[in-house]
């Protein structure tokens, strides 16, 4: 297609192949692209790539974002037409760096001339009791397999064939393992119909462990998985080719006729099945005479699933039947789990030294490519849902002269595109750094060391008699010694690949964690805290040490540090020296040397733990304060005209790329934005999926309708380009999780800098619980009363409204509005409800230090005024601290029990929240300490005085700190959309 398109473009594109094709591709791309984080890597001789997704993770920093380009081309390109499978593979931190134009799977072919064969149908039934079937389990296909093989003719030629056929790989082993290891990626609901399964990650997947990066490889059903693998390969071509000495190989197998079915990939099982196809059975080795008008010898079908499935949520995972809540998605108590193995053919471009019309002229191609019909594109098959329609089947149909071949694969395909909102379990390939080392373990281990090893070499295969070659459930013991040294092996393989990364396996558990878009999302330290609290042995494996600070976490997890290190939070209780003493009239002079020197040592070391104590509490003490002053992660904002015309709720990702995002990287500059007369409007509201923010659209409507009230009320300009409105979707990161950490680090002082804070909660329904979402769920909600406290605390409830729907006005809150809010602990949490599982640390121990702050702030504000004499201007103030005062210990819980999982074990903690931290802030302000803090520039003062105001308030002191110097001269506010020069 290229010289087509030279000869419509004029664009000159030459091809060049790869020495040593797929298996050096991966390689080449490195040294042509260069490393992730090395740009003076790559030679950048090419300005794009066919590539397949395996070899992505070491590169896709390098490959141009095809985001942009996509939403810009959309009515051509159509993107999410694109089975959902294909998508995530060529995604990188919510950019897409690659455009599928293909997709890769596994599937069964299976010969009709074979199943429909009357006389082998009677065989089978007279000698095991049983109608002949097309297997819809792996454990039918194996028994299936074995029972044919040696016992019928196949291809006409008087000798008895075989099984199935294949060509040893991971993936089609992988194949058999995925129905039974992976049976849902969200955590299910029951209901009327079933199960839908649209919650929280379950982390399932058939690699490694989402918390631990332990290889899923010790439990029951990997041993099922190779033991089906094993014997569907003993009655296989194997028997003969392997024992031969040539490779056991499905492409020269299948054409001889011997195999009465075969497993493959969708462009090889084409050219296995297709009439004249390069793989083909020909027609007098076939039995093609029995066969009704219309019927047709090669047939395919979903790749069969599993009646035994590993249970997740029992301790070592045990095999069970396929039923109930553990198998979810079942069919007819099969689980299905289609593996889509290395994602398909892609095309990506050079981003780092192609030349602007090289890129275009590149794309433009890409973009004609993805219009063409199935067939039509090199390298590619059948991988959009549009491709699947009627008169997309009949072309093909037509193309291939074969309408049983194109429903086929209609029917096939129909069932793996569906997503997961339609009851999909697509299993992923293990797109991450490595890829290649982690499959040639595999392989080495499993065919090179077991299955197909020798019996005399320690293997299963008996290459002398490959009938006597050891059966998994025959010779079970010796199976069983060989299985067990096979694990083994294949773990420490896997440790050697994990430490030839950078970053060892804890970095390669992030990027595993990443590629899967598990969520919530978690740092580095935080995998390590909460290993700490569930798993001591990878805590240690993972090298986690190096990542957090023991003496830092003893506040938050202090009974987790203590059963780790013993003595590492404690203060030791002297009172020993009391009992001790006695002993000075009884013992001898040179004992009582001994026991000075041990009490002088004793009190040494509680001095010194009583100092850590001390500095620990100063220190949240300080980072309290700090976080009134500064913000983690830039304030995003989207202005209010945009906002509008957007139609929906847009990711952040989304709205960044098309650069919608007006950016305040400091509190300063969030003061002079105001300053300047922009409006920021921040809107709470409570998600109404698990996956999505607003399905509906409803809450996203009566958005708007507050943005477009609040304008007319106080007569802003009607245009709206001086509103600027944050909310989560949009505002926080998405993909990436150390940026969205940062970004909910910063969510107080987001709340609190707002001019206006709306709570949105009109009734909508829950797009997956049978429930509807309105102002008495919102308020449940912990994170809702954290951002109506974040915001109420510094500025007072006068800013604060209700967007309740249509019917209802936009309407303020009333001034007793804030006394339930201030209850946030006792909110409901998702990480509660889930008990922490895989968790270490509770979202309310995120929300101290913030808290901590703004309560230190409040306070210190009414303390001031109240030595002045300003009684008048602190009303509301003290309203807060009055309500504050009268329920501390619910509004700031010294502690709380925490419920967790450790070892698959149910365990209640009591976890420090507060302590003492309350008593201490008030001290530290009445002793006239206050919030002095030291930077670079100066040391910012926080007497309270009017020039302290902020926003323009009358009632309420806003805030009570100035950001940064105190001055904003010559301020300038870099944004995505601009920049604004402000003289204040």
């Amino acid at each position: 297609r290229i010289e087509e398109y030279g000869r419509c473009t004029g664009a000159n594109i030459r091809l060049q192949y790869v020495d040593g094709g797929e298996d050096e591709m991966g390689s080449a791309l490195i040294q042509d692209v260069g490393e992730n984080d090395d740009e003076t890597t790559g030679q950048g001789i090419y300005d794009a790539y066919i590539v397949q997704a395996p070899w992505l993770p070491p590169v896709y920093k390098g490959l141009k974002s095809l985001s942009t380009y996509i939403k810009d081309n959309n009515d051509y390109i159509d993107f999410m037409d694109i089975n959902q499978a294909s998508r995530s593979a060529v995604s990188f931190e919510g950019e897409v760096r690659a455009l599928p134009l293909d997709t890769d799977y596994i599937s069964l072919g299976w010969r009709q001339d074979v199943f429909g064969n009357p006389d082998i149908k009677e065989a089978y039934k007279s000698s095991w009791g049983e109608e002949l079937k097309v297997p819809d389990t792996i454990e039918e296909m194996v028994v299936i397999g074995e029972r044919l093989n040696g016992r019928h003719d196949f291809n006409n030629d008087g000798e008895m064939d075989w099984g199935f056929c294949l060509t040893p790989q991971t993936n089609y082993f992988q194949a058999f393992l995925a129905p039974v290891l992976q049976t849902h990626l969200h955590e299910c609901e029951k209901t009327e119909d079933g199960y839908k399964c649209l919650g929280a990650d379950t982390g399932q997947n058939m690699f490694f462990d989402v918390n631990n990066f332990e290889p899923l490889i010790h439990n029951d059903g990997y041993r099922h998985a190779v033991e089906m693998y094993t014997r569907f390969i003993m009655a296989s071509n194997c028997q003969v080719q392997t024992a031969a000495g040539v490779k056991c190989d499905r492409k020269t197998a299948f054409p001889t006729g011997r195999c009465a079915g075969v497993i493959s990939m969708p462009g090889t099982m084409t050219n296995l099945l297709r009439e004249n196809g390069k793989y083909t059975i020909p027609p007098e080795k076939r039995m093609d005479y029995v066969l009704e008008p219309g019927e047709y010898w090669g047939r395919r079908k979903v790749f069969p699933g599993s009646r035994k499935v590993i249970n997740w949520n029992k301790e070592g995972r045990p095999l069970e039947d396929c039923q109930g809540s553990v198998c979810p998605l079942a069919k007819d108590g099969i689980n299905y789990a289609p593996f889509f193995a290395e994602g398909g053919e892609s095309y990506a471009l050079n981003g780092r030294q192609s030349k602007p019309a090289a890129t275009d002229a590149m794309w433009d191609m890409f973009t004609w490519l993805a219009t063409l019909p199935v067939g039509e594109v090199p390298l590619a098959g059948t991988y959009r849902k549009s491709q699947l329609t009627d008169e997309a089947i009949g072309r093909l149909a037509e193309q291939w002269d074969n309408p049983v071949m194109a429903q086929d694969l209609h029917d096939l395909l129909l069932e793996y595109f569906r997503s997961e909102e339609e009851g999909g379990n697509v299993v992923q390939d293990l797109f991450i750094i490595g890829f290649p080392q982690y499959n040639e373990a595999l392989d080495t281990e499993l065919h090179d060391n077991l299955v197909l090893q020798d019996v005399e070499k320690g293997g299963l295969f008996n290459m002398e008699e490959p009938r006597k070659s050891i059966d998994p459930v025959k010779n079970k013991a010796d199976f069983d010694l060989r299985y067990d040294r096979f694990i083994a092996s294949l773990a420490q393989r896997y440790e050697d690949v994990h430490a030839r990364q950078d970053g060892g396996g804890l970095n390669q558990l992030d990027l595993w964690r990443g590629a899967l878009d598990i969520h919530p999302t978690k740092s580095k330290e935080e995998i390590c805290q909460d290993l700490l609290a569930t798993d001591h042995e990878n805590f240690d494996k993972l090298g986690c040490l190096d990542i957090v600070q023991l003496k830092d976490l003893c506040q938050s997890q202090e009974s987790d540090v203590e059963e780790y290190s013993p003595g590492t939070c404690k203060v030791d209780n002297n009172n020993s020296t009391i009992i001790i003493s006695v002993l000075f009239g009884i013992v001898g002079v040179g004992l009582m040397g001994g026991v000075v020197y041990y009490l002088y040592k004793r009190y040494e070391n509680y001095q010194r733990i009583q100092k850590a104590h001390e500095q620990l509490m100063e220190a949240t003490l300080n980072e309290s304060v700090r976080a009134l002053h500064q913000l983690d992660y830039p304030l995003h904002l989207i202005r209010g005209d945009e906002f509008v015309e957007e139609g929906k709720l847009m990711r952040h990702e989304v709205l960044r790329n098309t650069h919608k995002l007006t950016v305040l990287d400091s509190l300063p500059d969030v003061d002079a934005f105001i300053e300047a007369g922009k409006h920021v409007l921040f809107f709470s509201h409570q998600w109404s999926s698990f996956t999505a923010p607003d399905p509906s659209g409803i809450q996203y409507h009566a958005m708007c309708d507050a943005v477009k009230e609040l304008a007319n009320r106080n007569g802003w300009d009607e245009s709206l380009k001086d509103v600027f409105i944050w909310v989560d979707y949009s505002s926080i990161p998405q993909v990436n999780p150390s940026t969205q950490n940062l970004a909910i680090r910063s969510l107080a002082a987001y709340a609190s800098s707002a001019t206006y804070f709306v709570i949105v909660a009109p009734e909508t329904p829950h797009a997956d619980l049978d429930d509807i979402c309105d102002l008495g769920t919102y308020q449940r909600r912990m994170w809702c009363r954290a951002e109506q406290v974040c915001h109420s605390m510094r500025n007072g409830t006068e800013g604060m409204y209700l967007g309740i729907g249509k019917k209802a006005p936009l309407e303020p809150v009333k001034g007793d509005f804030f006394q339930e809010s201030l209850h946030v602990f006792d909110g409901e949490l998702t990480c509660c409800r889930l008990e922490h599982k895989g968790m270490g640390a509770c979202d309310r121990q995120s929300l101290v230090i913030p808290l901590l702050g703004l309560y230190g702030e409040l306070f210190r504000a009414s303390y001031e005024m109240n030595k002045n004499d300003n009684a008048d201007a602190l009303a509301s103030v003290n309203a807060f601290l009055y309500e504050i005062e009268k329920h501390q210990e619910e509004v700031f819980p010294r502690s709380f029990e925490r419920v967790m999982w450790r070892k698959n074990k149910r365990v209640v903690d009591e976890v420090l929240l507060f302590g003492d931290l309350i008593d201490r802030m008030k001290a530290r302000i009445t002793s006239g300490i206050g919030f002095a803090i030291h930077d670079d520039k100066a040391t910012i003062s926080t007497k309270a005085s009017d020039t302290f105001v902020r926003h323009g308030a009358s009632d309420f002191l806003r805030h009570g700190v100035v950001h940064g110097s105190g001055a904003h001269e010559g301020v300038q506010i870099e944004s995505a959309v601009g920049a604004m020069d402000n003289k204040l």
